[in-house]
């Protein structure tokens, strides 16, 4: 077990049982330790539907109960549906999900009545549970009673959601949602069709499907294809397992990308500052009025850069990555309305934020996002990659500047390099190519930018082809 770039992750298998007690416990230990919360407080908790996090969320409600906690039980809402509802009755919240990972892996976030835990915050937690291993201290995993809070928990986000669009603002757009096993894929259809749009829903599965917002698999692109071509769809939407990633794909079937929904809700939202990870498209900067700050990847640091900004007088502050999902670290006036601050990932401002927009502009959502004029950017991975072999890649590479350089002789020479998360490389025609090892499962990632769709597409074919190259050739 070890925490990514957003929580606890590991295999299914291995987190059943005795380790989601283990963590629970440390998390429930960390709470009462550092004062967050007392013996008798309630700690909220949610999962995905993956099969195995029935059993990892009953391992989890025993072992916090044991520690004295009150456990209400929310089913299965999407993540910041969670969180919003702790916000909002200052509890701890814990959520089973390994959010777009395969099945047969999963995984826990934690937030703190305040929200969502921090990279300090992991450390503690991880030595606690460490700590209760050495000493061979027993932890419950025997499933408690709960209280049954799925309704109030939905309702408040149904709330939330319904009151940033006016009356009717999506009327006349008919709308694919791409249901499968996301969490939010009813409340996704509620939320379109309260404000007015003619909505179909798609795809639901009973079995789990990853679906992964930042790297959108040719079968899922060929499926929305086919569904657009047949119900003549203005979009479609989805999420991934857990809710707190938007996928939007215009009238063609085509999704765009993450970060571009995150632009269209800093200027939704009239952001004064953004804060977006590295891996964000290099024209953000040029593209709104808004300051930007850059940091590595994950929901931690953004959150933390957003709490610096904050800390120094900053308002209008929000963050999204590079998968869409949007986070608010301040209030934000919102049709007429006062948005509270949710500073974890969600996936229901972007969306609405750029189907409002095409509706208001009366224009396809491909032109919206041709409005824009970001550089053609591009992102995959290879999966099933093994953790030691993306290590030994990425030591290779970092070494010296002679490695790095044959390693893209194929591709371009080298202009500049950034290392704050992974590699990221400039090359002297102007292109962008950046690899770095997903922190949450055995994956490589290569993002590239280019100056046209067909050049950014070859260069991550080539980026791809050079990782595999170089692993089978060690």
């Amino acid at each position: 077990m070890k925490f990514g770039t957003s929580g606890l992750r590991g295999l299914s298998v291995d987190l059943k049982g005795r380790t989601s007690a283990l963590y629970a416990t440390a998390f429930g230990k960390y709470l009462l330790q550092t004062g967050k919360a007392r013996a008798g407080d309630v700690i909220l908790i949610g999962r995905d539907f993956r099969d195995s996090s029935p059993e990892i969320l009953g391992n989890c409600a025993g072992a916090l109960a044991a520690l004295g906690f009150r456990i209400f039980d929310c089913g299965t809402v999407p993540t910041p549906a969670l969180a919003l509802y702790g916000l909002e009755s200052n509890a701890a919240c814990l959520m089973v999900t390994g959010s777009h990972i395969p099945a047969d892996r999963n995984g826990i976030k934690f937030y703190r009545p305040d929200g969502e835990i921090d990279k300090s915050d992991e450390a503690a937690i991880t030595a606690l549970a460490a700590e209760i291993e050495r000493t061979g201290e027993t932890v419950t995993q025997t499933p408690a009673e709960t209280g049954e809070h799925e309704a109030i928990c939905r309702q408040l986000f149904f709330e939330r959601n319904t009151s940033l669009l006016p009356q009717g603002a999506l009327s006349g757009m008919k709308i694919g949602v791409y249901q499968h096993s996301s969490v939010a894929r009813d409340l996704l259809v509620d939320v379109l069709a309260h404000y007015g749009a003619e909505i179909t829903a798609l795809g639901r599965s009973e079995s789990f499907i990853p679906v992964d917002t930042e790297a959108v698999s040719d079968e899922t692109i060929t499926l929305m294809k086919r569904w657009v071509s047949e119900h003549k769809f203005d979009a479609i939407v989805s999420t991934d397992g857990d809710g707190d990633r938007p996928l939007v794909a215009d009238e063609t079937g085509t999704p765009l990308r993450g970060d571009l929904l995150g632009l269209v809700a800093a200027s939704f939202l009239g952001a004064g500052t953004v804060v977006t990870p590295v891996t964000s498209n290099s024209g953000i900067e040029a593209a709104g009025s808004f300051a930007v700050r850059r940091t590595r990847v994950g929901s931690p640091f953004v959150i933390s850069a957003m709490e610096e900004a904050v800390a120094a007088g900053k308002d209008h502050v929000m963050g999204f990555e590079a998968n869409g999902g949007l986070l608010t670290a301040t209030p934000f006036d919102v049709n007429d309305r006062a948005v509270r601050a949710l500073p974890t990932r969600d996936c229901f401002i972007p969306m609405l934020a750029i189907l409002s927009l095409a509706a208001t502009r009366k224009q396809p959502l491909s032109a919206v996002a041709a409005s824009y004029h970001l550089p053609f950017a591009a992102a995959d991975r290879l999966e099933n990659f093994p953790v030691e072999t993306s290590a030994a890649l990425m030591q290779y590479l970092r070494a010296t500047d002679e490695n790095l350089s044959a390693f893209l002789q194929p591709i371009g020479e080298v202009a500049t390099k950034s290392d704050i998360d992974g590699l990221r490389v400039t090359l002297k025609d102007g292109r962008i190519i950046h690899f770095r090892p997903s922190g949450n499962a055995p994956e490589m990632r290569c993002y590239v930018e280019a100056r046209s769709e067909t050049a950014a597409l070859d260069l991550l074919t080539a980026g791809l082809t050079r990782i595999r190259d170089w692993a089978e050739a060690r």
